[in-house]
């Protein structure tokens, strides 16, 4: 095990006037995470850190955070991802400081649920699950590994400099169930997201697929969307011409 120096954002907004960073060192091995890291200080060194985790295996994505200038999972990256150099821990940006490293979510989670992410259906509930094909499955297999950690919007150049923006993790949860066969509000749903702050404010600059911790091609289903959107308008278009003829 090496020495660690860790470059820590401390904020809280009760006592404190501005942020500063606090340094801490701690030995740790190469193949140790950095929430390991960060458990340690808390436990062993200074009890009023303050950041989320849970599952610690990611799943949850509670312990989201900028790791090096780079929005990642703490219990994801490792030691030797980082040279051995200092490692500076902040807040995702973007979102308001509750204590350290913990930010208020509730106005992301607001916008998730904008996009209405469930299935709605007019059919009755079945006893068994709702069948769909394997090909119809895999068109949506990318985006069900979503788990909300929020990297993606906290790291996308749009949402920093408009608010309203959705936002990349949003439109992820509205193109799973825009492309889920069972669903039955693919035109509402398109309506939901074709418009500047919606489905548009994405301009392709792709922090958002480069950040996920889950791989997951999140700039590819937003320009799905899109020309999912057009499609629509070219038939409506076709259609109307037709008539008129």
């Amino acid at each position: 095990m090496d020495e660690l120096r860790l470059k820590i954002f401390r904020f809280d907004p009760d006592t404190d006037q501005e942020p500063r960073y606090q340094s801490y060192k701690v030995l740790a091995g190469p193949s140790e995470r950095i929430l390991d890291c960060l458990n340690r200080i808390k436990w062993e060194q200074d009890g009023t850190l303050s950041y989320r985790m849970s599952c610690g295996h990611g799943v949850c994505g509670s312990d989201a955070m900028k790791i090096n200038g780079r929005c990642a999972l703490a219990c994801q990256k490792l030691v030797k991802d980082y040279g051995g150099g200092e490692i500076v821990l902040e807040p995702l940006p973007t979102f308001r400081v509750i204590k350290d490293l913990i930010v208020d979510l509730d106005p992301f989670f607001e916008k998730v649920n904008e996009v209405r992410p469930y299935l709605i259906s007019s059919d009755p509930p079945k006893e068994k699950e709702r069948r769909q094909s394997q090909e119809d499955s895999r068109r949506v297999s990318e985006a069900i590994r979503c788990i909300l950690c929020a990297c993606c919007t906290a790291a996308c150049p749009v949402v920093a400099e408009n608010e309203r923006y959705l936002g990349p993790a949003p439109l992820v949860w509205a193109f799973r169930y825009i492309f889920d066969s069972r669903d039955e509000q693919t035109v509402e749903r398109l309506k939901g997201v074709d418009h500047p702050d919606g489905v548009w404010g994405c301009v392709n600059y792709f922090e958002c697929t480069r950040v996920c911790p889950k791989e997951i091609p999140v700039t590819k289903c937003i320009n799905t969307i899109k020309r999912e959107i057009e499609k629509g308008k070219t038939k409506n278009r076709n259609n109307h011409e037709n008539t008129k003829q």
